[in-house]
């Protein structure tokens, strides 16, 4: 049986996209998105919950958004596709982490009908005249041939 791994979000950016530049010319993109759940409680309230997600991009995508890194800043509408990823790292004292990051395929600033940093519930954002960008499948994904061990497994 085929498994998939896709992540679809809209939200807004958490801070201006970070480009990195390794020894070997490649770059890779990171920034931060906020998705924002709005619902009543109890009481009658209007609640907003919000979850942060780790965006990473990396070769032709990290290249295009560091040309184009003036169109991307905290607070803009995007639409993201990509797939969950965990690796792992070793901290500064030595000790085995593990981060969960979306690895983007594609992605698009949204416009909405207006600018406000407000979410605008009953409102669909309009894509933007940009073309959506989409990295090639696995040429630029440096966590394709890394197997995790079979006991990290979730099943």
């Amino acid at each position: 049986m085929a498994s998939l791994n896709k992540v679809i979000l809209i939200g807004r950016l958490g801070k201006d996209p970070e480009i990195t530049t390794f020894e070997s010319g490649n770059k890779k993109m990171s920034v931060t998105l906020a998705t924002t759940e709005r619902y009543r409680d109890r009481d009658n309230n209007w609640v907003d919950q919000t979850e942060w997600h780790n965006l990473v991009a990396w070769g032709n995508l990290a290249n295009d958004i560091a040309d184009k890194r003036r169109n991307y800043a905290k607070g803009d509408m995007m639409y993201v596709e990509g797939r969950l990823r965990t690796r792992q790292y070793t901290d500064n004292q030595g000790i085995n982490r593990y981060v969960t990051e979306i690895q983007v395929d594609k992605l698009m600033q949204l416009v909405s009908g207006h600018q406000s940093t407000q979410s605008s519930y009953g409102t669909a954002p309009q894509p933007a005249q940009e073309p959506v960008y989409q990295a090639p499948a696995a040429a630029n994904d440096p966590f394709a041939n890394q197997q995790m061990p079979s006991d990290d497994l979730p099943f």
